[in-house]
């Protein structure tokens, strides 16, 4: 199969045989806990154990050894919230090629203090990835430094797509690959090859809520521009797919799927919890596509999940394992309205003690509990196993006479795991 962009599956062979000394060649395991968790034989191509966390390094090396003399002597520049940028900065460093990377403002401590770790130039502008390209561009121009987009470049998507090259010999019958995508350059060399050797292998694309720009981009026919939100998947976080890897990719995409906030933040914490395995957001969310029974005809089938990313801010981290954890129904909080004399604070916590919840934090509102003087509000986060036992809580202390103001429904089912095999 060769793209009418004249990118083919030779290109993408000969790109793996071009990077192979210099990229670690990653496991696709099978993951018990995960297939129980969502129903289908889960395997994880765990890219992320590449040397700088990030499937990224593929296409950086591969564009970077096909650099004339000059421009090697010159080097490149590139615009990235920190994968790409991770990737050119250490295959920069290791084969002499100075690396300029323009960041936007929000780029992950961690990934901007690591590529300067590596010895490439970080330079910090706008509050977007698209402020940052075109930043790139006008440096280049300046410098005469040859740009190397994250995405959108044909030497890149060909190094990306050498995943599917060692998906398929390691998992010959696969019968879908998800694929997180923000600007598509994973997703089009992935799908290329994939297609390219298994023409039945089912090609997923998943994005975050927050840019969508594959779907915008579908609907239009071409590239266009859409509105970024924030998002846990920091890496997916594109405005505008990019026009080489859309007009690859569009043909060979079977489905495309979008995911919020909550199902990234507790699909980070079940590949933790379940897998052993730290990933960022944009990783995560190869996962959190299987949440909410959206895929029904993946149950039972071979499916492989990207985990193409590791590097997310340890403080980030933990926000978003507590988000999770409140998602998946081991985190609750209520307010309770209680008598403001003695064994009023003690009656409330036999009954949480009774259901067999934990209290983890509690606090007295006495300033804004309302006109009775008499009675206190008092904020209470506890320890649950899951939302039974959030439901039969609530019941108990209503039971009990308390007025309870639930921070979310206790009915309220774990986003995204209606569909669990436990």
């Amino acid at each position: 199969m060769t793209d009418k962009n004249g990118l083919s599956l030779s290109d993408i062979q000969a790109a793996w045989a071009r990077i192979a000394s210099g990229i670690y060649r990653s496991p696709c395991s099978p993951s018990v806990p995960l297939s129980e968790l969502v129903g289908s034989s889960i395997y994880c191509k765990l890219d992320l154990l590449q040397r700088t966390g990030s499937f990224k390094e593929r296409g950086a090396r591969n564009a970077l050894l096909q650099l004339s003399p000059q421009q090697k002597q010159r080097g490149v520049i590139a615009a990235s919230a920190g994968n790409h940028a991770l990737g050119l900065a250490y295959h920069g460093k290791l084969l002499g090629i100075p690396v300029t990377v323009v960041m936007p403002k929000f780029a992950p401590v961690v990934k901007v203090a690591t590529c300067r770790k590596l010895g490439a130039r970080i330079l910090l502008e706008g509050e977007s990835f698209e402020d940052a390209r075109a930043s790139a561009e006008i440096i280049a121009t300046q410098d005469g430094l040859r740009r190397i987009s994250g995405f959108d470049d044909l030497d890149v998507i060909a190094g990306q797509g050498t995943m599917a090259i060692e998906i398929l010999e390691d998992l010959p019958d696969a019968d879908a690959i998800i694929v997180p995508t923000g600007g598509a350059g994973l997703l089009a060399g992935v799908a290329l090859a994939a297609k390219s050797i298994r023409p039945a292998v089912k090609i997923y694309a998943v994005e975050s809520s927050g840019s969508p720009s594959f779907t915008a981009a579908l609907s239009a026919g071409k590239p266009v521009d859409v509105t970024i939100e924030p998002t846990l998947a920091d890496g997916l976080a594109v405005g505008r797919v990019g026009t080489l890897s859309f007009a690859i990719a569009s043909s060979l995409v079977d489905r495309v799927l979008t995911v919020n906030e909550e199902s990234l933040s507790l699909a980070v914490l079940k590949l933790a919890e379940l897998e052993k395995t730290v990933a960022e957001g944009a990783a995560a969310a190869a996962l959190a596509a299987l949440f909410d029974e959206r895929c029904p005809e993946l149950l039972g089938k071979k499916v492989v999940l990207l985990l193409c990313g590791g590097n997310i801010d340890l403080t980030m981290l933990g926000h978003v394992i507590l988000r999770g954890l409140a998602s998946d129904g081991r985190l609750w909080r209520f307010t309770a309205t209680v008598s403001d004399r003695p064994g009023g604070v003690a009656k409330l916590t036999r009954v949480i003690a009774s259901s067999g919840a934990s209290i983890e934090d509690i606090s007295h509102d006495r300033a804004f509990s309302g006109p009775d003087v008499f009675s206190v509000r008092v904020m209470v986060t506890v320890q649950t196993s899951d939302h039974d036992q959030i439901v039969d809580l609530y019941q108990k202390l209503r039971a009990e006479g308390f007025s309870v103001v639930p921070s979310t429904s206790p009915g309220a089912s774990p986003a995204g795991l209606s569909n669990a095999r436990h």
